[in-house]
């Protein structure tokens, strides 16, 4: 536990491939998205671990929660971009400050690495998701204020 009464976040390394298996597909299961077995998913989260691009951040004992970042090189600075990839705290865990949490140590993680931006994908109805990343100062605005709206568009290529 740190001072404000929450557990510690902490960055996972390739022996905890198999504890971030397991929370990868039980939020892909919660929402009703199809996911790779969990023993496919630990092999995949290995070398992604060992290879620098990938920061994968994790809190509570379980873990109870996760925090997934891809990093790589701007082309508009000198810096990185980092995306968020995932964010997941299970739902008994949930509405506690643990997705805050890994919020703000993703956000100290960036910044420490020398990211200039982040950025994350949110589907429109995750109200609370959106309500968080808006409260720490994200913006779905080109330019942040009144800038033209910003979306992101998905493709699968495998079709």
């Amino acid at each position: 536990m740190n001072r404000t009464g929450l557990p510690s976040v902490r960055r996972a390394n390739p022996d905890d491939a198999r504890a971030i298996a397991q929370l990868l597909y039980d939020f892909n299961h919660e929402f009703d998205e199809p996911t790779p077995r969990v023993e496919t998913l630990e092999q995949r989260v290995v070398h992604p671990l060992r290879g620098g691009d990938t920061v994968v951040l994790l809190i509570g004992a379980g873990p109870d929660g996760l925090a997934a970042l891809r990093f790589r090189d701007a082309i508009w600075s000198c810096g990185l971009e980092c995306y968020l990839a995932e964010l997941y705290v299970i739902p008994a865990r949930r509405r506690n400050g643990l997705g805050r949490a890994l919020m703000e140590a993703a956000l100290h993680q960036a910044r420490n690495r020398g990211a200039d931006t982040m950025e994350i994908g949110v589907d429109e109805p995750d109200d609370v998701a959106r309500h968080l990343y808006e409260n720490l100062g994200f913006s779905n605005r080109s330019g942040g204020g009144e800038g033209p709206l910003m979306y992101l568009y998905e493709l699968d290529l495998r079709n």
